[in-house]
């Protein structure tokens, strides 16, 4: 029971992330006039929205509840909460980079769970690799996103 209860929370550590994720990039959008990242952010809330269903399912197989929490009230990180303080204007280098700051703080988590201790099914290893790659894809947008900004 103690091996299942440690892969719940290492679940439990990637819901959080990703709703961290949710939470910045929602403020993101409310931060933002332009209508291309208003669309990109809104891609990545609604990925993050799948991985948290997906996550979540996981839990309950394994007998757990389904987790809402943000890892303001976790221990792994509080990224997203700064991404408010970098908010000026409609700055569109600032919010990419910030948005970029937290895709690197959901690759470590995402790089934490895989390195676990914990023991997990196949299935499950897949699943964190494969939110885990799909996630890399995204951070790599939002930074050819913020290359633009740099350039531009």
């Amino acid at each position: 029971m103690q091996h299942n209860e440690k892969l719940v929370e290492l679940l439990s550590d990637l819901v959080r992330i990703n709703n961290d994720r949710i939470e910045g990039y929602q403020k993101a959008i409310a931060q933002t006039d332009d209508a291309d990242l208003k669309a990109l952010f809104q891609r990545m809330v609604d990925e993050s929205r799948t991985y948290v269903d997906q996550l979540n399912q996981e839990r309950v197989q394994f007998g757990s509840d389904i987790e809402t929490g943000t890892t303001a009230s976790g221990k792994i990180y509080r990224t997203w909460m700064d991404v408010k303080a970098t908010f000026t204007g409609s700055n569109r280098h600032a919010i990419l980079a910030s948005c970029e700051y937290g895709e690197d703080a959901a690759q470590r988590a995402y790089e934490e769970a895989l390195a676990s201790d914990a023991p997990m099914p196949y299935s499950v290893r897949e699943l964190i690799a494969n939110q885990k790659g799909a996630l890399r894809r995204s951070h790599d947008t939002i930074k050819t996103y913020r290359d633009m900004e740099k350039v531009g």
